[in-house]
């Protein structure tokens, strides 16, 4: 076992809050494991850098030879977290919540061990909270929660500004609260990490086990409560927002080319961060590396949080791209694609129609805005015209090249 891996997380910047930070810190460096857990809820079919940004402490935890429980809320899902909304999350129906119940499970073993050594139990929340009928848990939970001091919680004071709390949402806290409560009776659990949006929910499910205790006249089980900080930039911007949305695992939903390219734009000032939380490098190669060689610190840095998340050949063959992109070389076979209809092109294209159908830019203005400020490029030549038709002389081996900017690049197929 890795002794004081709480200083390890500490160190690397991923402590935030504690409910008991002495306690935590004894309880992390014993050589006698203890059992932790982390919920993520499937309100989509893939994660984000949120999500593997708890996942990396997680797998630091059972490196040090702890064993995890990750929890997929299966049930919590259905109800929607409030925090940090300023209006209801959309529902979604129990069969979208199975299907992300299935994904989100095969992407989370890309970061956590899932066999071999020490491997982390998966489980969804909807098998003990769906046998529990409504007035059984309203009975055995709701009691202990104080609607007062709920309505203090940023989770709920936010949406109640808002003018639209409602009851269904009042539960959530409920629910994730009574999860911690069964995973400490059922499998000892006494740690709960995650994310400081989800603090005001942890702090709940330590009260409740306490109150519980009380109640039931039960010796006092420990139940304590750590979280990370949210993944923000220098100019306190929340990390993982691109152009086209949030920027996810899946390859489906964000490319790896894209993924790459997403880490290596970052400002250099968050390159430093970065490298703490998703590599291994030791800390005074770190400092050492940002401080003499900035380019090469973000290119370090995106090809491991690259690699980590899919994969080394993957990672390999995006910076193949890359090299054949900067030498001039188009005809890179990683590269971001769509396909469209060749007839558009045989008809002749404007340009402008052409970025807007490929998804390349949001609007017609922004095309518009872009190629006048000299920021579109057609197999390497810069369009200046916002009247320019693309027709087949710009196809080359059955495709063109577009770029906006100095680093974004799309193929695109017949």
């Amino acid at each position: 076992m890795i002794q004081n891996v709480f200083d390890i997380l500490q160190e690397r910047g991923y402590i935030y809050q504690t409910t008991h930070e002495e306690d935590i810190k004894k309880a992390l460096s014993s050589t006698e494991p203890i059992t932790f857990y982390l919920g993520i809820d499937p309100t989509a079919d893939s994660l984000h850098i949120g999500h593997f940004f708890a996942l990396m402490m997680f797998r630091y935890l059972q490196d040090a030879g702890h064993k995890g429980i990750l929890v997929i809320g299966g049930a919590t899902a259905l109800i929607g977290d409030p925090s940090g909304k300023s209006d209801m999350r959309k529902m979604l129906t129990k069969e979208q919540v199975s299907h992300n119940v299935q994904e989100v499970k095969e992407l989370s073993s890309r970061f956590i061990k899932t066999d071999g050594d020490n491997p982390a139990t998966i489980l969804t929340n909807a098998e003990w909270i769906n046998p529990y009928s409504f007035v059984d848990f309203m009975r055995d939970v709701g009691i202990h929660f104080n609607v007062n001091t709920m309505l203090q919680a940023d989770a709920y004071s936010k949406r109640l500004e808002q003018g639209g709390l409602t009851f269904l949402e009042m539960g959530y806290m409920l629910m994730q609260s009574y999860d911690f409560v069964y995973l400490n009776k059922t499998y000892g659990c006494t740690l709960q990490i995650g994310g400081s949006d989800q603090w005001g929910n942890i702090v709940a499910g330590t009260n409740l086990g306490r109150k519980q205790d009380f109640i039931n006249n039960n010796k006092r089980d420990t139940m304590y409560g750590l979280t990370c900080p949210l993944l923000m930039t220098k100019e306190g911007k929340k990390m993982g927002k691109t152009e086209s949305g949030t920027l996810w695992v899946a390859r489906e939903k964000t490319t790896v080319f894209d993924f790459y390219q997403y880490f290596y734009n970052v400002d250099d000032t968050d390159t430093e961060m970065l490298l703490r939380l998703f590599t291994r490098v030791p800390l005074n190669e770190i400092e050492s590396l940002c401080k003499n060689d900035i380019r090469e610190a973000k290119r370090l840095m995106a090809y491991e949080i690259t690699k980590l998340v899919h994969g080394i050949e993957e990672a390999d063959k995006v910076l193949e791209t890359v090299k054949e992109i900067f030498d001039n070389n188009n005809s890179a076979n990683n590269m971001p694609s769509i396909k469209i209809n060749k007839e558009l092109i045989e008809k002749g294209i404007s340009i402008i129609d052409l970025l807007v159908s490929c998804n390349f830019v949001s609007s017609k203005s922004e095309g518009r805005r872009l190629i006048q400020q000299g920021g579109i490029s057609v197999n390497n030549i810069k369009v200046d015209n916002i009247e320019h038709i693309i027709s087949l002389s710009d196809i080359k081996d059955n495709h063109l090249i577009l770029k906006r900017g100095k680093k974004n690049y799309l193929k695109v197929l017949l």
